[in-house]
This record gives C-alpha cells, sequence and structure tokens, in this order.
C-alpha cells in the first residue's frame, strides 16, 4: 500500500503501486485478498473491488464504505509497504464503442467507483462520448469524489456532473445544486431523449432497481443498460 485516505464520511481510499503488466478496462474489478491478516471472521479474507483508476494511471485505487468487518479493519489499519494480491480482472461494465449514444451513469453512493474510472479514462483519452453522471447520496459530506468529479466536468466538454442530494438538511454544508431521488424528469431535464442513450446504473442494489424499474417503465430497452451492484459495503 502506498497510501490511504478519507474522502467522505465513513468512506476510505486505498493506492497500492499497479503490478507490472497489470492491465484492465476502465470500469472492471477484481479480487483483493489480504496476505496473513492478523485477523480474520466468516466474511473472509477476499473481496471484489471495483477499480476507481483509470488504466493509464500508474496505482491502483479502491474506495469502500467502512464497515466493522476484520477485512474492513485490517485494511483500514494497514501501513504503507503492506501488500496485498490482487487477481481476476474482469467485468462487462465498460464504455460502450459506439459515441454517437450518450453514456447516462446513474449512480449511488459508493458505486461510483467504476464511474470514475470509466470518466477520468475517456477524459484522457479524448473519447467523443457525451456523458452525463447523476450522482445521488444522502449529504456532500457522503459523496466519495465529488471534488474531483466536478474538476473532471471542467476538464472535459463531453462530461456533465449532477449530483443530487436526498437529504440536503441534515448537512452541514449549504447543497446548491440538485436534490431528491433521480427520477424520470430529473433525467430528462439534463439528457432530453430518455430512450436514446446507453445507461449504466451502480450502487446498492435496491438503488440498482429502482432505476432499472424506472428505466423499463420509461420505455427503454433492456439491452441499453448495464448494472454493477455494491452489496455489503
Amino acid at each position: 500500500m502506498k497510501n490511504k485516505e478519507t474522502v467522505a464520511d465513513g468512506t476510505m481510499a486505498f493506492f497500492f503501486e499497479k503490478p507490472k503488466g497489470l492491465t484492465f478496462r476502465a470500469g472492471q474489478h477484481l479480487n483483493m485478498k489480504l496476505v496473513n491478516p492478523p485477523e480474520t471472521d466468516a466474511e473472509g479474507n477476499s473481496r471484489h473491488f471495483s477499480l476507481a483508476n483509470s488504466p493509464a494511471e500508474k496505482e491502483l485505487l479502491f474506495a469502500m464504505r467502512m464497515r466493522d468487518t476484520a477485512f474492513k479493519r485490517v485494511l483500514g489499519r494497514m501501513e504503507t509497504g503492506n501488500k496485498v494480491a490482487v487477481e481476476h480482472i474482469h467485468g462487462s461494465f465498460i464504455l460502450h464503442n459506439d459515441p454517437s449514444k450518450p453514456a447516462v451513469f446513474l449512480i449511488g453512493g459508493i458505486g461510483i467507483t467504476p464511474a470514475l474510472s470509466i470518466i477520468k479514462d475517456a477524459t484522457e483519452r479524448i473519447l467523443q462520448h457525451q456523458i452525463y453522471l447523476f450522482y445521488s447520496n444522502k449529504r456532500s459530506e457522503d459523496a466519495a469524489f465529488l471534488k474531483e468529479l466536478e474538476e473532471l466536468a471542467k476538464a472535459n466538454p463531453f462530461f456533465t456532473l449532477i449530483a443530487t442530494m436526498t437529504e440536503p438538511e441534515k448537512s452541514a454544508i449549504n447543497w446548491q445544486g440538485e436534490t431528491g431521488y433521480i427520477d424520470r424528469s430529473m433525467i430528462e431535464r439534463y439528457v432530453g431523449d430518455i430512450q436514446l442513450p446507453i445507461y449504466y446504473l451502480a450502487g446498492p442494489p435496491s438503488m440498482v432497481a429502482a432505476m432499472k424499474e424506472l428505466l423499463t417503465n420509461s420505455g427503454v430497452n433492456e439491452d441499453n443498460m448495464r448494472t454493477e451492484e455494491f452489496t455489503g459495503y
């Protein structure tokens, strides 16, 4: 491990040196396994994590909500220089090839990690895809990587960030952006034709299911949806 930092309330990011020869596509995930951990529990010593870095970056970046499990306690206490094992890179949550179809990300909470990887990659490679990110959190304090996403929106003319807070009244920060849950009217306000884009849904299973139902009820073909559920975080 090279570094770790808090990126939102209850959420930490971990930076690791990228192993030589490791390649992946933006949006994919891998299996992380702890090496000789000082404690373990019934949930085991390995987890699937989406990579939040772009393929061109020199470090691997993972971010997670810090629950009270042996795995996350060990990771949270890990010191610089300690190692983990990574394997089995896979996943189809990757940007479609046709830039004529917009990419619309409907993201909740820590589901932001694969979206961040894809958006950073698209920005670095100057891809022509029109990208919209609807990013839902309770409060701005809960929104991991929000400042980085705001900077990417300034740097990439093809990327539009729509952050929305569902409980802004509980925040210590005066939130000036969108509020409430992502719904059809919010999407159409920014995207226009709701049936044209390819959709990417990531977050807690209940949120992914709600977004899928919203899109299906709006006439979006299921072939135009990609999903990534984040369980047990």
